[in-house]
Formats: C-alpha cells, sequence, structure tokens
C-alpha cells in the first residue's frame, strides 16, 4: 500500500465531536512577594534544566515550596518559598527564592473548595505560581446564575483565587496535524511510540472515544486500531498501528521540515513550546501554569492538564506539543481561535506513557 508518514500529530472530529484548547496569559510578576528579600545570582539554566531544578527542590522542600518557573528573560528557575530558611536552600541551590503569602497546601485546599463548589461546565482553573493563587477562567457560557455561582466561591477564597474570564469556549478539539480518520470524523496523530517492540501513536482520549479504527485518509484503509482510550478525567488513547505505515519519531513542521522527537519531558511553567496541528499547524507559546482542571461546556472534567498561550481551533486536538526533540503534551482543548488568541490545554505525554507502558521511539 502507498507509503506515508503518519509521525505528525493531530486528532479531529467534525460534527458533534469535541473541541478542546485553553490557556491563560501571565505576565513575570512578584505578586504577593516580600520586598525584603536580597537578590542573588541565580544559575543560567535550560527550561528543561530548570524543571529539573524545580522538581528536586520540591522533593527536598516539600511543604515549604509553592511552586516553582522559568524566567525565560533571565534564564533562570524562580521557586516560592515560605519562609526565609527555605529561601537560602533555594539560593544554594542555583535558583531564585521568592517569598510568597500563599502555601502549595493552601492553594490546593482552594483547589479543592472550586471542585467541590464551583464545578460549572465552562471553567477552568490552575495554580499560577507568578501570582501566586489559583486563576479561575470562565468562558462566555458562563453567565446569569453559573457566573454569580463561581464568583461567589472565588470572593470566599479571598487573596487565594482571582477571577477572569475568557471570550472564546472551552471544547475539546477534534484534528489537527497529519490528520487520521474514522467514522467520518477527524483528529490528528500525537507521536508515535513503542510498546513491547511494536509500533504505535498517542491522540487525543476524546478522539479514541469516538473512534476505534483509524485510516490516513478519509475512507481510506485502516492504519491502526484503538488500544486504549482514557476519557474524561484523562484525555490520551493509544492506537496500534495495523498496516506497514512508516512512523518515524518526528512531528510535521508544515514547511517541508520535520523535527526528530527523541524523548518524553514534563512542562514547566515560562517553558516556550510549540504546537502542530492539522487545522492552524504549526505555533508557538509559553506553558503558564500546571495540574489544570478544564470543565469542559458538554459536562466532561479534565484534570492535570498543562496550560499554555498556544492557540488552537477545531481540528487540532489529539496533535503534538513539543520544546525541541522533547515531546511534552497531546492537545486536549480550549478558548479562542489562531487570529485572535485564545488558551489552550494539553494533557502531559509522560502520563500517558506511563500508564500504557510506552515510550518514544
Amino acid at each position: 500500500m502507498k507509503q506515508r508518514r503518519t509521525s505528525r500529530k493531530r486528532a479531529m472530529m467534525t460534527g458533534s465531536a469535541v473541541v478542546a484548547l485553553v490557556a491563560t496569559g501571565m505576565t513575570f510578576q512578584t505578586a504577593n512577594a516580600s520586598d525584603d528579600v536580597p537578590r542573588f545570582s541565580a544559575r543560567t539554566l535550560t527550561a528543561d534544566a530548570a524543571g529539573k531544578l524545580a522538581t528536586a527542590l520540591d522533593k527536598d522542600l516539600g511543604g515549604d515550596t509553592a511552586g516553582a518557573y522559568y524566567d525565560a528573560g533571565a534564564k533562570s528557575l524562580v521557586v516560592n518559598v515560605v519562609d526565609e530558611a527555605a529561601a537560602e536552600r533555594v539560593r544554594q541551590a542555583g535558583a531564585e527564592a521568592r517569598v510568597v503569602q500563599n502555601s502549595l497546601a493552601e492553594l490546593k485546599s482552594a483547589r479543592a473548595t472550586l471542585t467541590d463548589r464551583a464545578a460549572v461546565p465552562g471553567t477552568s482553573w490552575a495554580v499560577d505560581p507568578v501570582s501566586n493563587k489559583v486563576v479561575v477562567t470562565a468562558d462566555r457560557t458562563v453567565d446569569g446564575a453559573a457566573w454569580d455561582k463561581v464568583s461567589a466561591v472565588v470572593d470566599g477564597l479571598g487573596g487565594k483565587a482571582e477571577l477572569k474570564r475568557t471570550a472564546g469556549e472551552f471544547r475539546p478539539l477534534i484534528a489537527g496535524g497529519d490528520a487520521i480518520w474514522g467514522s467520518g470524523s477527524r483528529c490528528s496523530l500525537g507521536f508515535n511510540v513503542v510498546k513491547d517492540g511494536a509500533p504505535y501513536f498517542l491522540t487525543a482520549g476524546h478522539c479514541t472515544e469516538a473512534v476505534t479504527s483509524w485510516s490516513d485518509s478519509q475512507g481510506g484503509a485502516e492504519i491502526g486500531a484503538n488500544e486504549g482510550s482514557s476519557f474524561p478525567d484523562n484525555d490520551y488513547g493509544l492506537v496500534k498501528y495495523t498496516s506497514e505505515v512508516e512512523h518515524p519519531s518526528e512531528v510535521d513542521l508544515y514547511d517541508g521540515t520535520t523535527q526528530p522527537i527523541t524523548r518524553a519531558g514534563e512542562a514547566t511553567v515560562g517553558m516556550s513550546v510549540t504546537r502542530s496541528g492539522s487545522t492552524t499547524q504549526v505555533h508557538d507559546g509559553e506553558v503558564t501554569a500546571l495540574d489544570a482542571t478544564v470543565n469542559y461546556g458538554n459536562g466532561d472534567i479534565v484534570n492535570g492538564l498543562i496550560q499554555t498561550t498556544v492557540c488552537a481551533e477545531p481540528g487540532d486536538s489529539g496533535g503534538s506539543l513539543f520544546s525541541g526533540d522533547t515531546a511534552i503534551g497531546l492537545t486536549s482543548g480550549g478558548s479562542g481561535d489562531c487570529s485572535s488568541g485564545g488558551e489552550t490545554f494539553f494533557q502531559p505525554v509522560p502520563e500517558a506513557l506511563a500508564a500504557y507502558g510506552a515510550e518514544i521511539g
């Protein structure tokens, strides 16, 4: 059969297909930070190295930390802490310390309150380490009693949360990158992976929930069949190749070239990232929050997502989010478009790989 590269990423579906994309723009500021803390020279780091240092410091300091982010301008890691003793340990490790008002435990408690009392379709929330608050975002469908309900809960959390409005509508998007087709729907292939020596690919879970058999052209022969699917709560699916198509580990850059993918990695707030999808092709942006919760308008709730400023549109779902040669996320959903902006959420790739015992390859 016709050989075709099916290494790019996208997962879209038309009609009643889910549509997902979201992210909130944040600026590097020092809200709630102490002005009395002396500044020390921090190590110059890449975003990947900063993420690893943040993980190590989080394990070392435990409850004395309150999140971290990468300052791309200064190329340094900024770590929020709750006291000066923890701040000194952060500085000794080579990062910039910032004493803040809200501890991570307090912010997690605020998130739990939102989950219990404000789980309204069309809302999302995530801890923003820059503002040291839980940022709650409501899309254009949240109004009237629903808006009043969310607003009252946020107000009750005081300085631990803030409410923002986005002009778009949170929805899962089924399409993107190198298109994959099934049951009249179109999605995007995320990343080619290997499991037990056999070739598979990852895409969005809201795609594999709706389609079980995939082709690389509309009405074409099957190239893969679902092996696993997780949606809602998560948003990832695994498809096993059933035909002899090429499956290199790379992403389509839509300019005649590709980006090789050699590994998977965790996102870091402040990291520069790129998304490839079949509807809007290639766009760049920045990670603004981790472990985000999104209440899609159809009532499906997804947790643990990466929030970014990368734009996306219906048809980009399942597509790849990457940083250099590192696979970061699978396009889940969001609001807005690539002409006026918006917010986009991504399923972390390492979690999906771990769930299926697969690896980039």
